[in-house]
């Protein structure tokens, strides 16, 4: 059985508030026994880290998500240092730019994106990014102020986008989306990358794969990840959980 690190899960979500000791065991069955788990704001960061405390294997990470830039606060900003110090954060995220959803402030994203950046370098944590519409920015921001390894999740960018990541120390995650077969883009930037830089991850509860279109995604999903991975680069399954694993455990110091 591979053992698996599922890089971002949102565990907290209330959809899960049912069978939630079910789906922590179908995960483990299934070779998922860490977890890393970002906030999205201020209002689940206690829901957050009350799980990954009472979880073992779950990994915080705490951050303002720029979906939901009109209800984060400068305070919100402010509590950010003292929750990466004493609550057991193992990055900052889930935070980034979002230039797909109509209505919210680019200005205010970039503000807050920025000073999360900052604040990850000056506490040496990884960041976990969110880029929809906002490579070619993310990417110049991340050169700009240097010194940063972290993940750009739910990767969707383009081979050179991809290359240009990796060469600053970022990892590609990779969920659901490859399973389908019309995801052109992203599978070939999977079969050709350094296999080093890349992190499995399922999003959960939302961007179910192919063989769960339609359903609330979980955990143990990831496996049909693991198996499009092996199959797009002719690797055996083994290799790309045991590489990927790695891979998670050192950059988010597990």
């Amino acid at each position: 059985m591979p053992d698996l690190i599922d890089t971002h899960a949102h565990l907290d979500d209330h959809s899960f508030d049912a069978d939630g000791d079910a789906m922590f065991q179908r995960a483990r069955d299934a070779g998922v026994r860490r977890w890393i788990v970002p906030a999205i704001d201020r209002g689940n960061w206690e829901a957050v880290e009350r799980l990954c405390r009472m979880r073992e294997g779950a990994h915080p990470a705490y951050g303002l998500h720029p979906l939901f830039t009109a209800g984060h606060h400068d305070t919100h900003m402010d509590e950010l240092p003292s929750w990466l110090d004493g609550k057991g954060a193992v990055a900052v995220g889930e935070i980034g730019l979002d230039f797909y959803v109509e209505g919210l402030d680019p200005a205010r994203q970039r503000a807050l994106f920025e000073r999360q950046l900052h604040i990850a370098k000056e506490h040496d944590l990884p960041v976990i990014m969110h880029a929809r519409r906002a490579f070619e920015e993310t990417i110049h921001t991340l050169r700009r102020i240097g010194g940063l390894r972290g993940v750009i999740h739910s990767f969707s960018g383009s081979e050179e986008q991809a290359r240009q990541l990796f060469s600053m120390g970022i990892h590609i995650g990779i969920g659901g989306a490859v399973t389908y077969d019309r995801a052109n883009r992203i599978r070939r930037t999977v079969a050709s990358m350094p296999l080093e830089w890349l992190l499995l991850e399922t999003d959960a509860p939302d961007q179910p794969g192919a063989h769960h279109h339609g359903r609330r995604n979980e955990p143990a999903f990831i496996v049909d990840v693991l198996d499009t991975v092996s199959k797009l680069r002719d690797v055996p399954i083994e290799e790309i959980a045991s590489t990927t694993t790695a891979n998670a455990i050192r950059l988010f110091n597990l």
